[in-house]
C-alpha cells in the first residue's frame, strides 16, 4: 500500500514546491495574457519559455542556470517545463486551443485554491507520472519499493544524506566499494533514485538539494522541507535509525 499524501495545516505550498508553482504561475499567465502561446510544432513559444525560465524559480534551473548553456530557450531546454505541461494536461488545468494553450474552468479553480489540488498532484506526479525518459515499466516497478523509499529518507535526510548512501544501505555488499566503483556497479540503480525518487522528491518540494561549493558531476546532499511532515505521515516518525535487511 503507498504512503498517503495529505497536506495538513495552513502552509505556502507554492513557495516550498517548484511543481505546483510552476504549474500555477502557468495557468495564471494563461489567465491573464490570453494563452500560452504555441509554436507551429506544438511547443510552447519562447517568449513564454523565457518568461518562465526567470519567473518560476526552479533550483537548477534558474534563468542563470539555463542561459549558461543556450543562448536562445526553447521548450526542449527546459525539462520542467515538460513536467508543468504534462501535468496541467493530466489535470485538465489547461486546453489546447489552435495554437494556444487556455485555462479551463478547473484551471481557474486551481488558481484560487491551489492548495487544494496538492495532495491530487503529489500523489500523481510521485507515484504514476512516466515521464517522457521514464520506461512505464519502470515506474511501475518502483511502486512496490516506494514505502521503503519514504520511511528510509524520512530518517536520513533529517540530517541529509546523499543518493550513495542510500545505495550502500539498500545494498550493503556494494558499501565496502569506493563511490566510483559503486558508480560503475550500480549505475542503473543510482540513476534510478537520482531521477526516479530523489529528482522527484525535490521538484515536488519534500526535499531540497544542498549544493553550494558543488561541481556540476557532485551529487548535494538532500534534506527534507517543512512541507514533508505537513504532508506525510509515516511508519519511521518515530524512529532515530533504520536498516535493510
Amino acid at each position: 500500500m503507498l504512503p498517503e499524501i495529505k497536506l495538513q495545516g495552513d502552509i505556502d505550498v507554492a513557495a516550498l514546491s517548484p511543481l505546483l508553482r510552476g504549474m500555477l504561475l502557468s495557468v495564471a499567465y494563461a489567465d491573464g495574457e490570453g494563452g500560452i502561446g504555441l509554436t507551429a510544432t506544438g511547443a510552447m513559444n519562447r517568449k513564454f519559455v523565457h518568461w518562465a525560465a526567470v519567473h518560476f524559480l526552479w533550483p537548477g534551473f534558474t534563468a542563470e542556470d539555463l542561459y549558461s548553456m543556450n543562448k536562445v530557450l526553447n521548450e526542449s531546454d527546459m525539462p520542467p517545463l515538460w513536467v508543468v505541461r504534462d501535468m496541467t494536461r493530466h489535470l485538465k488545468l489547461l486546453r489546447r486551443k489552435k495554437d494556444v494553450l487556455l485555462p479551463t474552468r478547473r484551471g481557474r479553480e486551481f488558481l484560487v485554491n491551489p492548495q487544494a489540488f496538492f495532495d491530487l498532484i503529489a500523489t500523481d506526479y510521485l507515484y504514476s507520472y512516466v515521464h517522457e525518459t521514464d520506461r512505464e515499466e519502470e515506474v511501475r516497478a518502483r511502486l512496490r519499493w516506494w514505502r521503503l523509499f519514504l520511511n528510509l529518507l524520512n530518517i536520513k535526510a533529517r540530517e541529509g544524506c546523499t543518493p550513495m548512501e542510500v545505495v550502500k544501505i539498500l545494498y550493503p555488499d556494494l558499501a565496502p566499494l569506493s563511490d566510483t566503483e559503486i558508480t560503475l556497479e550500480a549505475w542503473e540503480l543510482k540513476s534510478d533514485l537520482q531521477y526516479g525518487v530523489f529528482r522527484r522528491l525535490c521538484w515536488l518540494g519534500l526535499l531540497y538539494e544542498a549544493r553550494e561549493g558543488l561541481t556540476l558531476l557532485q551529487d548535494g546532499s538532500f534534506h527534507k522541507t517543512r512541507l514533508w511532515a505537513a504532508c506525510l505521515q509515516l511508519e519511521s516518525d518515530t524512529q532515530s535509525d533504520i536498516g535493510v535487511h
